[in-house]
C-alpha cells in the first residue's frame, strides 16, 4: 500500500489548486483522476470548449458585421470544424497542467477512486487492476456532470447533455435546447451565429435571474435580435426522440420538433459509489457535499471543493476553494478570507460580467444607491473596433460613495470587470467611486468606461 499525506481526488481547477498548494508546502501528493488526461470537466468538457467555440463564432460575426470584410459575410463554418479549434486548445491546456504535476513530483493516478475507510483509498485503475493508498488528509474536487433524468434516452444520437454536444458530427439545421441557465444561454448563442434556429426553453419568468434586471432586459433583447426563440415559463412533459429529430412535448400543450435536443437543465455532483455514506457523509439528492467556511466535510480530514459542493459553481472560485481549502489543511489556518464578491462571465454573444449586489437587492434592503451607466456606443475604442453594443453600470452608495455592484454587457465585458474589481473589494475608505474619476485611464481603451459611468452616476447626486 501506497502512502502519502495528501491524496485529491479530481483534476479540475479545484483539485488543481490543492494539490499545488500541497505539494509546495513540502506534502507528499497524488492526484487521482478518472479520466485519462488531467484537467477535469473544465479542461475537456465544459470551460474551455465551450469558449474556445465561443471565441471563433464571435471573430467570425465581427467579420459579418464589419463593411471593411463585406466579402467575407457568406463565409460558413461547420460545429465539427469548430469543435477542431477546441481540441488544439485542450490539447495545449492537458499538455501544461501535466507538466504542473511533473514538476511538483505529484503522482498522477488514473483510475476510479473509492473510500475503503476514511484513510484508504481503493483505486480501479483505468490500464485494469486495482491498487490502495491511504493518506493522512483527502480533498474531494471530482466536479459534476450534467443531470439526467431517467425518462430521457441521452443513448439517442439526437438527445444531447453538455457535454456530449460536443461529439456531434454535423451542423444542425435547428436545435431545442432546455433549460435557460448559463450553459443555456451560452450555446443559445454559439448555435444561432452558426445559423441553426434554435428555441431556447427556460423553466423560469425570465433569463439568468441571478442577474441585473437591466442586463437581463439586454441579454434577452438581443438573443431575440439574432433569431433566438425563447419562450418562458415552460416545463418538459416528455422527450420523443425520432429518426428524423426530437420532440419536445411541454405541459402547456406546446410540440417543438426539431434536429437536435440539448438538455441543459441542471447538473449532478460526482459522488456515486465512492463510499463516503459509509464515512458519514451523505450527499444530497443532487449529489452535492456540505462543507464549513475551511471546505471540511463532516469528515475534518476530508476537504471538498469546487462543482461537488454546489454553489458558485465556477472554474475560477474552484481554484481558489482549492488553494484556500489546502492552506488550512497543511497549517490548520486558511490565511486570508476569500473575496466574498466572486465575478461571474457568462459567454454569450455579448458577453455578460457581474459582480456585487444588484438594483433589486438594494432596493429591497432599501440601501439608498445611486446608478452610473457608460455606453459603449459612445466610446472610443468601441467605435473603433465596431463593438458598440453594450454597456458598464456602477452601482454606488449616495452617501459614502462605496462602490456596491459592477455589471458589464459586451465585447470584453468579462475582462473590464477586473478593473472595477480591484476597487470594490478594497477596504474603505478606497472603495469608492471617486477612484475612477481620479485616475487617468490610456485612450481610447475599454476601460475608459470607468470614468464616463462615475461622472454619469456622481452627476445624478446634484
Amino acid at each position: 500500500m501506497q502512502q502519502y499525506d495528501v491524496i485529491v481526488i479530481g483534476s479540475g481547477p479545484g483539485g488543481e489548486g490543492a494539490a499545488m498548494k500541497c505539494a509546495k508546502a513540502g506534502k507528499k501528493v497524488a492526484m487521482v483522476e478518472a479520466y485519462g488526461q488531467v484537467g477535469g470537466g473544465c479542461t475537456h468538457w465544459g470551460t474551455i470548449p465551450s469558449k474556445a467555440l465561443r471565441q471563433v463564432i464571435s471573430g467570425l460575426r465581427e467579420m459579418r458585421d464589419s463593411p471593411q470584410f463585406h466579402d467575407s459575410a457568406d463565409l460558413q463554418v461547420s460545429f465539427p470544424s469548430l469543435l477542431r479549434t477546441a481540441e488544439s486548445v485542450i490539447r495545449k491546456q492537458v499538455v501544461m497542467r501535466q507538466n504542473f504535476y511533473d514538476r511538483n513530483s505529484v503522482q498522477v493516478i488514473h483510475g476510479r477512486a473509492r473510500f475503503r475507510d476514511e484513510h484508504t483509498l481503493e483505486v480501479a485503475l483505468n490500464n485494469g487492476g486495482h491498487e490502495v493508498y491511504s493518506a493522512k488528509q483527502f480533498v474531494l474536487a471530482t466536479g459534476s456532470r450534467p443531470y439526467h433524468p431517467a425518462d430521457i434516452d441521452f443513448k439517442h444520437p439526437r438527445v444531447h447533455d453538455s457535454d456530449s454536444i460536443l461529439r456531434l458530427t454535423e451542423t444542425p439545421e435547428s436545435i431545442t435546447i432546455y433549460g435557460a441557465g448559463v450553459i443555456g444561454c451560452e450555446y443559445a448563442s454559439i448555435f444561432r451565429n452558426l445559423g441553426c434556429k434554435v428555441n431556447l426553453i427556460n423553466t423560469r419568468d425570465r433569463l439568468l435571474s441571478f442577474l441585473d434586471d437591466e442586463i437581463v432586459d439586454a441579454l434577452a433583447y438581443h438573443l431575440r435580435e439574432q433569431g433566438v426563440l425563447v419562450r418562458h415559463n415552460e416545463e418538459a412533459e416528455r422527450v420523443v426522440a425520432e429518426e428524423d429529430g426530437v420532440v419536445l412535448e411541454l405541459k402547456s400543450n406546446k410540440r417543438i420538433k426539431t434536429d437536435f435536443l440539448l438538455w441543459a437543465n441542471g447538473r449532478q455532483g460526482n459522488t456515486n459509489d465512492m463510499g463516503l455514506e459509509a464515512l458519514g457523509i451523505t450527499p444530497d439528492k443532487r449529489g452535492t457535499v456540505a462543507v464549513n467556511e475551511n471546505y471540511q466535510t463532516a469528515v475534518p480530514h476530508i476537504y471538498a471543493v469546487g462543482d461537488v459542493i454546489g454553489w458558485p459553481s465556477l472554474a475560477s472560485a474552484a481554484y481558489d476553494q482549492g488553494r484556500h481549502a489546502a492552506a488550512h489543511l497543511v497549517d490548520g489556518s486558511s490565511g486570508a478570507e476569500l473575496a466574498r464578491d466572486i465575478p461571474t462571465g457568462i459567454y454569450t454573444l455579448p458577453e455578460i460580467s457581474s459582480l456585487g449586489r444588484t438594483e433589486r437587492e438594494l432596493t429591497e434592503a432599501r440601501v439608498p444607491y445611486e446608478v452610473g451607466h457608460s455606453l459603449f456606443r459612445s466610446l472610443a475604442r468601441a467605435q473603433i473596433t465596431g463593438q458598440t453594443t453594450g454597456m458598464l453600470k456602477i452601482l454606488f452608495h449616495r452617501d459614502t460613495l462605496e462602490v456596491l455592484g459592477i455589471h458589464c454587457f459586451g465585447a470584453q465585458a468579462s475582462e473590464i470587470i477586473h478593473i472595477g474589481q480591484a476597487i470594490m473589494l478594497q477596504p474603505a475608505p478606497h472603495n469608492k467611486i471617486t477612484y475612477f474619476v481620479n485616475t487617468t485611464f490610456n485612450y481610447p481603451t475599454m476601460a475608459e468606461a470607468y470614468r464616463v459611468a462615475a461622472l454619469n452616476g456622481l452627476n445624478r447626486l446634484y
